[in-house]
Protein backbone atom coordinates (compact mmCIF):
# COMPACT_ATOMS: atom_id res chain seq x y z
CA UNK A 1 0.00 0.00 0.00
CA UNK A 2 2.82 2.11 0.89
CA UNK A 3 4.57 1.54 -2.18
CA UNK A 4 2.01 2.10 -4.02
CA UNK A 5 1.42 5.48 -2.62
CA UNK A 6 4.82 6.18 -3.52
CA UNK A 7 4.48 5.63 -7.58
CA UNK A 8 1.45 7.53 -7.81
CA UNK A 9 3.33 10.21 -6.08
CA UNK A 10 6.82 10.05 -8.23
CA UNK A 11 4.05 10.15 -11.38
CA UNK A 12 2.26 13.31 -10.46
CA UNK A 13 5.67 15.06 -9.22
CA UNK A 14 7.23 13.81 -13.14
CA UNK A 15 4.00 14.99 -14.97
CA UNK A 16 4.26 18.35 -12.68
CA UNK A 17 8.06 18.56 -13.80
CA UNK A 18 7.50 17.78 -17.52
CA UNK A 19 4.65 20.37 -17.87
CA UNK A 20 7.22 23.18 -16.50
CA UNK A 21 9.60 22.53 -18.84
CA UNK A 22 6.88 22.46 -21.83
CA UNK A 23 5.72 25.75 -20.40
CA UNK A 24 9.11 27.20 -20.17
CA UNK A 25 9.77 25.52 -23.92
CA UNK A 26 6.78 27.65 -25.14
CA UNK A 27 7.38 31.10 -23.89
CA UNK A 28 10.99 31.02 -24.93
CA UNK A 29 9.66 30.01 -28.43
CA UNK A 30 10.10 33.01 -31.08
CA UNK A 31 7.26 34.66 -32.19
CA UNK A 32 6.64 33.78 -35.74
CA UNK A 33 4.98 36.92 -37.83
CA UNK A 34 2.04 35.55 -40.15
CA UNK A 35 2.60 35.93 -43.97
CA UNK A 36 1.92 39.07 -45.13
CA UNK A 37 -1.08 39.71 -47.48
CA UNK A 38 0.64 40.12 -50.69
CA UNK A 39 3.08 37.07 -50.15
CA UNK A 40 -0.32 34.78 -50.12
CA UNK A 41 -1.72 36.68 -53.17
CA UNK A 42 1.63 35.80 -54.86
CA UNK A 43 1.24 32.16 -54.25
CA UNK A 44 -2.28 32.26 -55.48
CA UNK A 45 -1.26 33.73 -58.70
CA UNK A 46 2.17 31.99 -59.27
CA UNK A 47 -0.26 28.88 -58.64
CA UNK A 48 -3.68 29.35 -60.63
CA UNK A 49 -2.32 31.55 -63.64
CA UNK A 50 -0.04 30.91 -66.91
CA UNK A 51 3.54 31.45 -66.08
CA UNK A 52 3.69 33.70 -69.47
CA UNK A 53 0.75 36.08 -67.87
CA UNK A 54 3.06 36.84 -64.48
CA UNK A 55 5.51 39.41 -64.78
CA UNK A 56 8.32 39.58 -62.36
CA UNK A 57 8.99 43.79 -62.23
CA UNK A 58 11.65 45.34 -59.37
CA UNK A 59 10.89 48.74 -57.98
CA UNK A 60 14.04 49.91 -56.25
CA UNK A 61 14.52 46.52 -54.14
CA UNK A 62 11.17 45.16 -53.96
CA UNK A 63 9.75 42.68 -56.35
CA UNK A 64 6.68 42.79 -57.41
CA UNK A 65 4.21 40.74 -59.61
CA UNK A 66 2.31 42.37 -63.15
CA UNK A 67 0.05 40.12 -65.06
CA UNK A 68 0.52 40.78 -68.66
CA UNK A 69 -2.39 40.33 -71.18
CA UNK A 70 -1.58 41.18 -74.56
CA UNK A 71 -3.95 43.15 -77.30
CA UNK A 72 -5.99 40.30 -79.62
CA UNK A 73 -7.47 42.77 -82.59
CA UNK A 74 -6.17 43.67 -85.80
CA UNK A 75 -5.21 47.24 -84.74
CA UNK A 76 -3.09 48.16 -81.39
CA UNK A 77 -3.96 51.18 -79.46
CA UNK A 78 -2.09 51.25 -76.40
CA UNK A 79 -1.67 50.20 -72.80
CA UNK A 80 -3.69 50.21 -70.03
CA UNK A 81 -1.96 49.91 -66.53
CA UNK A 82 -4.59 48.40 -63.76
CA UNK A 83 -4.06 49.45 -60.69
CA UNK A 84 -6.49 47.62 -57.78
CA UNK A 85 -7.85 49.15 -54.25
CA UNK A 86 -5.38 48.70 -51.78
CA UNK A 87 -5.79 45.25 -49.76
CA UNK A 88 -7.08 44.20 -53.04
CA UNK A 89 -5.63 41.71 -55.92
CA UNK A 90 -5.52 42.50 -59.72
CA UNK A 91 -7.66 39.42 -60.13
CA UNK A 92 -10.40 41.18 -58.30
CA UNK A 93 -13.89 40.97 -59.64
CA UNK A 94 -14.83 44.53 -59.11
CA UNK A 95 -14.16 45.12 -62.31
CA UNK A 96 -9.90 44.42 -62.91
CA UNK A 97 -10.38 40.75 -63.45
CA UNK A 98 -12.85 41.42 -66.43
CA UNK A 99 -11.10 44.52 -67.78
CA UNK A 100 -8.10 42.56 -68.01
CA UNK A 101 -8.90 40.65 -70.57
CA UNK A 102 -11.90 42.41 -72.16
CA UNK A 103 -9.64 45.29 -72.96
CA UNK A 104 -7.22 42.82 -75.00
CA UNK A 105 -10.51 42.36 -77.61
CA UNK A 106 -10.72 46.17 -77.82
CA UNK A 107 -7.37 46.64 -79.32
CA UNK A 108 -5.11 47.01 -75.54
CA UNK A 109 -2.54 45.27 -74.07
CA UNK A 110 -3.35 45.35 -70.26
CA UNK A 111 -0.94 44.92 -66.89
CA UNK A 112 -2.95 44.38 -63.86
CA UNK A 113 -0.05 45.56 -61.38
CA UNK A 114 -0.03 44.27 -57.39
CA UNK A 115 -0.65 46.63 -55.16
CA UNK A 116 2.03 47.12 -51.50
CA UNK A 117 1.09 46.08 -48.04
CA UNK A 118 -0.28 48.35 -46.00
CA UNK A 119 1.97 49.39 -42.82
CA UNK A 120 -0.64 50.44 -40.32
CA UNK A 121 2.56 50.87 -37.83
CA UNK A 122 3.91 53.48 -40.31
CA UNK A 123 4.97 56.74 -38.71
CA UNK A 124 7.17 59.87 -39.31
CA UNK A 125 10.63 60.12 -38.56
CA UNK A 126 10.63 61.96 -35.61
CA UNK A 127 12.63 65.30 -36.15
CA UNK A 128 16.20 65.59 -34.47
CA UNK A 129 16.11 68.94 -32.57
CA UNK A 130 19.83 70.21 -32.92
CA UNK A 131 22.14 70.29 -29.15
CA UNK A 132 21.56 74.24 -28.01
CA UNK A 133 24.90 74.85 -25.87
CA UNK A 134 23.90 78.58 -25.25
CA UNK A 135 23.10 79.39 -21.65
CA UNK A 136 20.44 81.79 -20.69
CA UNK A 137 21.85 85.15 -19.57
CA UNK A 138 22.15 85.27 -15.48
CA UNK A 139 19.65 87.37 -13.71
CA UNK A 140 20.97 89.24 -11.03
CA UNK A 141 18.62 89.39 -8.26
CA UNK A 142 18.57 92.92 -6.17
CA UNK A 143 18.78 91.87 -2.30
CA UNK A 144 15.45 92.89 -0.88
CA UNK A 145 15.75 95.82 1.90
CA UNK A 146 15.25 94.25 5.20
CA UNK A 147 12.29 96.97 5.55
CA UNK A 148 9.59 94.70 2.95
CA UNK A 149 7.51 92.82 4.41
CA UNK A 150 6.38 89.85 2.58
CA UNK A 151 2.86 91.28 2.63
CA UNK A 152 4.23 94.97 1.02
CA UNK A 153 3.54 93.57 -2.75
CA UNK A 154 0.13 92.91 -2.11
CA UNK A 155 -0.20 96.02 -0.21
CA UNK A 156 0.86 97.99 -2.67
CA UNK A 157 -0.46 96.70 -6.01
CA UNK A 158 -3.85 95.24 -7.34
CA UNK A 159 -4.05 91.35 -7.79
CA UNK A 160 -4.46 90.52 -11.54
CA UNK A 161 -7.79 89.26 -13.00
CA UNK A 162 -7.56 85.36 -12.74
CA UNK A 163 -7.96 84.91 -17.05
CA UNK A 164 -10.13 81.85 -18.00
CA UNK A 165 -8.85 79.29 -19.76
CA UNK A 166 -9.76 79.40 -23.49
CA UNK A 167 -11.71 76.21 -24.04
CA UNK A 168 -10.20 73.15 -25.95
CA UNK A 169 -11.16 71.62 -29.18
CA UNK A 170 -10.57 68.10 -30.18
CA UNK A 171 -10.03 67.23 -33.63
CA UNK A 172 -11.79 63.94 -34.52
CA UNK A 173 -9.42 61.08 -35.21
CA UNK A 174 -8.93 59.70 -38.65
CA UNK A 175 -10.13 56.37 -40.00
CA UNK A 176 -6.69 56.56 -41.52
CA UNK A 177 -3.57 58.86 -40.69
CA UNK A 178 -1.67 60.53 -43.01
CA UNK A 179 1.46 59.06 -42.11
CA UNK A 180 -0.16 55.37 -43.25
CA UNK A 181 -1.51 57.09 -46.27
CA UNK A 182 1.85 58.52 -47.28
CA UNK A 183 3.57 55.12 -46.87
CA UNK A 184 1.51 53.71 -48.82
CA UNK A 185 1.30 56.63 -51.61
CA UNK A 186 5.37 56.24 -51.76
CA UNK A 187 5.48 52.33 -52.14
CA UNK A 188 2.71 52.52 -54.49
CA UNK A 189 3.87 55.61 -56.75
CA UNK A 190 7.52 53.55 -56.57
CA UNK A 191 6.37 50.37 -58.39
CA UNK A 192 4.14 52.52 -60.62
CA UNK A 193 7.06 53.96 -62.08
CA UNK A 194 8.84 51.06 -62.64
CA UNK A 195 5.36 49.83 -64.50
CA UNK A 196 5.65 52.73 -66.33
CA UNK A 197 9.12 52.10 -67.84
CA UNK A 198 7.97 49.23 -68.61
CA UNK A 199 5.12 49.95 -70.53
CA UNK A 200 6.20 52.78 -72.26
CA UNK A 201 9.44 50.82 -74.55
CA UNK A 202 5.94 49.33 -76.54
CA UNK A 203 3.74 52.18 -76.68
CA UNK A 204 3.16 56.12 -76.59
CA UNK A 205 -0.43 55.85 -75.42
CA UNK A 206 -0.68 54.94 -71.83
CA UNK A 207 -4.35 54.60 -69.75
CA UNK A 208 -4.27 54.32 -66.11
CA UNK A 209 -7.23 52.78 -64.36
CA UNK A 210 -7.10 52.90 -60.89
CA UNK A 211 -9.60 51.53 -58.08
CA UNK A 212 -10.52 53.20 -54.60
CA UNK A 213 -7.82 54.27 -52.40
CA UNK A 214 -4.81 54.28 -55.34
CA UNK A 215 -7.18 55.68 -57.55
CA UNK A 216 -6.71 58.70 -54.83
CA UNK A 217 -2.93 58.82 -54.23
CA UNK A 218 -2.23 58.90 -57.54
CA UNK A 219 -4.88 61.66 -58.46
CA UNK A 220 -2.65 63.31 -55.83
CA UNK A 221 0.49 62.03 -57.59
CA UNK A 222 -1.02 63.69 -60.67
CA UNK A 223 -2.22 66.85 -59.32
CA UNK A 224 1.98 67.50 -58.89
CA UNK A 225 2.78 67.45 -62.90
CA UNK A 226 5.57 64.34 -62.45
CA UNK A 227 7.35 63.67 -65.61
CA UNK A 228 5.40 60.39 -65.78
CA UNK A 229 2.89 61.07 -68.89
CA UNK A 230 -0.11 59.33 -69.58
CA UNK A 231 -2.79 60.08 -72.22
CA UNK A 232 -6.33 58.97 -69.99
CA UNK A 233 -6.81 58.35 -66.71
CA UNK A 234 -10.13 56.45 -65.53
CA UNK A 235 -10.88 56.37 -61.85
CA UNK A 236 -13.24 53.90 -59.93
CA UNK A 237 -14.59 55.56 -57.17
CA UNK A 238 -11.81 57.24 -55.82
CA UNK A 239 -11.55 57.93 -52.22
CA UNK A 240 -9.22 58.86 -49.81
CA UNK A 241 -10.14 57.37 -46.16
CA UNK A 242 -8.84 60.63 -44.41
CA UNK A 243 -11.44 63.72 -44.19
CA UNK A 244 -9.27 65.93 -44.89
CA UNK A 245 -7.36 64.56 -47.75
CA UNK A 246 -10.50 63.44 -49.43
CA UNK A 247 -11.90 66.49 -49.14
CA UNK A 248 -8.68 67.94 -50.95
CA UNK A 249 -9.50 65.18 -53.54
CA UNK A 250 -12.30 67.13 -55.11
CA UNK A 251 -10.15 69.92 -56.08
CA UNK A 252 -6.92 68.08 -57.16
CA UNK A 253 -9.67 65.83 -59.53
CA UNK A 254 -9.22 69.40 -61.19
CA UNK A 255 -5.90 69.84 -61.88
CA UNK A 256 -4.45 66.73 -62.98
CA UNK A 257 -3.71 67.39 -66.78
CA UNK A 258 -4.53 63.77 -68.29
CA UNK A 259 -8.27 63.02 -69.56
CA UNK A 260 -10.35 62.13 -66.68
CA UNK A 261 -13.05 60.00 -66.66
CA UNK A 262 -14.44 59.57 -62.76
CA UNK A 263 -16.96 56.82 -62.53
CA UNK A 264 -18.32 55.87 -59.22
CA UNK A 265 -21.85 53.18 -58.61
CA UNK A 266 -24.71 54.21 -57.30
CA UNK A 267 -24.05 52.23 -53.78
CA UNK A 268 -20.66 53.53 -53.03
CA UNK A 269 -19.97 55.15 -49.58
CA UNK A 270 -21.59 58.44 -48.69
CA UNK A 271 -17.94 59.62 -48.22
CA UNK A 272 -17.55 59.37 -52.08
CA UNK A 273 -21.35 60.39 -53.00
CA UNK A 274 -21.29 63.49 -51.43
CA UNK A 275 -18.46 65.01 -52.76
CA UNK A 276 -19.48 64.28 -56.28
CA UNK A 277 -20.66 67.51 -56.62
CA UNK A 278 -18.05 69.38 -55.61
CA UNK A 279 -15.53 67.59 -57.65
CA UNK A 280 -18.14 68.66 -61.12
CA UNK A 281 -17.76 72.61 -58.82
CA UNK A 282 -14.06 72.67 -59.11
CA UNK A 283 -13.68 71.05 -62.76
CA UNK A 284 -15.83 74.29 -63.29
CA UNK A 285 -13.45 76.29 -61.71
CA UNK A 286 -10.62 75.43 -63.14
CA UNK A 287 -11.88 74.94 -66.52
CA UNK A 288 -10.92 71.15 -67.14
CA UNK A 289 -12.92 70.21 -69.88
CA UNK A 290 -11.85 67.00 -70.39
CA UNK A 291 -13.27 65.95 -67.39
CA UNK A 292 -15.99 63.17 -67.56
CA UNK A 293 -18.20 62.02 -64.41
CA UNK A 294 -20.36 58.66 -64.73
CA UNK A 295 -22.70 56.50 -62.46
CA UNK A 296 -22.89 52.72 -62.79
CA UNK A 297 -26.45 51.53 -61.05
CA UNK A 298 -26.62 47.81 -59.68
CA UNK A 299 -23.79 45.50 -57.58
CA UNK A 300 -20.29 46.42 -59.25
CA UNK A 301 -19.22 42.68 -59.44
CA UNK A 302 -22.49 41.64 -61.74
CA UNK A 303 -21.69 40.28 -65.36
CA UNK A 304 -23.79 43.05 -66.28
CA UNK A 305 -22.07 45.61 -64.66
CA UNK A 306 -18.57 44.74 -65.59
CA UNK A 307 -20.72 45.08 -69.39
CA UNK A 308 -21.49 48.33 -69.04
CA UNK A 309 -17.74 49.70 -67.41
CA UNK A 310 -16.48 48.41 -70.28
CA UNK A 311 -18.42 50.39 -72.44
CA UNK A 312 -18.33 53.91 -70.68
CA UNK A 313 -14.30 53.00 -70.95
CA UNK A 314 -14.22 52.50 -74.52
CA UNK A 315 -16.54 55.20 -75.50
CA UNK A 316 -14.27 57.16 -73.56
CA UNK A 317 -11.03 56.49 -75.09
CA UNK A 318 -12.03 55.99 -78.26
CA UNK A 319 -13.31 59.83 -78.04
CA UNK A 320 -9.10 60.56 -77.14
CA UNK A 321 -7.91 58.11 -80.12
Amino acid sequence: MVFTRFLKGTFFYIQLCSLLILANFVSAAEHIAPPTLSSIENSDIEHLLPSDEIKTILAGETEFFSLYSEYMSSDFRGIVLLIPDWNSKPTNNSGMSFLRKELNNLGYTTYAMTVPDIDWQASKMAKTMPNETEAAPNKTEEPASPDASPNAATDTQPQPEKIKDEPHYVNAIEKVSDDVLDNYKINLISRFNALYQTAIEDSSNIVVIAQGTSAGVLLEHYADFPDERVNAFISLSSYLPNTKRNKGLNQTTSLVAPALLDIYYANDSNDILMNLKNRQRWVNRNAKFDYRQRQLFGLRDQPDQHARLTKEIDGFLRRLF
